[in-house]
């Protein structure tokens, strides 16, 4: 049988929702993911209309609508979308099941764009790149999360070393830097989110790779030329 990514990753994630569900909450407020918001609104005036791609259950989504931001929240998974639906408090908070390497929007018609640890689960990330960089206008911002190579759902790519089809791709932080300055994109800002384990000395000093080597997630600020 011919293996689908496309299909085996939304199979995967719609098993994991409930799992991510309970988690999620606790991982933007105080874990990985929380100085995910902050560095969005350094960037991203009140008011912008912003694509949330591969939103999961919702919660980064609704905690940009609380702020103030026009939010549109997409997920590959179904079972997803369900759960981020369950958040919605008005009309002005959508979510929709979509696929970021083909995305269900007009060029140009967002002033941003977030997405926080789903490029690694498509199997050609340039396309969603691409795709990204189109709905944006110019000057738009595009707030990326790369995991890095101490982050545990690395482990789900490993099952290739023995021959099997896994939907978790190997691209690094630096990878994807080189990704988006191939494409017209400027990268204007970023940070390492870093295990409890890494302290400040071992990274104050070190050139930008290196310190991306020592990440858990390294988080990029793009800006459309």
């Amino acid at each position: 049988m011919t293996f689908d990514w496309h299909r085996e990753a939304e199979k995967q994630w719609d098993g994991r929702a409930s799992f991510w569900n309970k988690n999620s909450k606790s991982m933007w407020d105080e874990g990985s993911r929380k100085t995910i918001i902050p560095k969005f609104e350094n960037h991203v005036p009140k008011g912008a209309k912003v694509a949330d791609l591969g939103c999961g259950d919702g919660y980064g989504s609704y905690l940009l609508h609380n702020r103030g931001y026009k939010v549109i929240g997409l997920d590959l998974s179904k079972e997803m979308i369900d759960k981020a639906n369950e958040r919605l408090e008005d009309q002005t908070l959508h979510f929709i099941q979509g696929d970021i390497t083909s995305l269900p929007f007009e060029s140009e018609s967002f002033n941003a764009v977030l997405c926080v640890n789903a490029m690694e689960w498509v199997r050609h990330p340039i396309e969603a790149l691409l795709e990204m960089k189109r709905i944006v206008k110019p000057g738009g911002k595009l707030l990326i999360g790369i995991l890095g190579p101490t982050a545990k759902p690395r482990e789900n790519s490993y099952p290739r070393l023995n021959g099997e089809k896994v939907i978790c791709n190997t691209m690094m932080p630096w990878e994807f830097r080189q990704l988006a300055l191939e494409n017209g994109l400027n990268v204007i800002d970023g940070h390492g989110v870093y295990k409890r384990e890494v302290r400040d000395q071992h990274i104050n000093g070190l050139p930008e790779e290196l310190k991306q080597a020592l990440t858990f997630m390294w988080v990029f600020v793009l800006e459309k030329e």
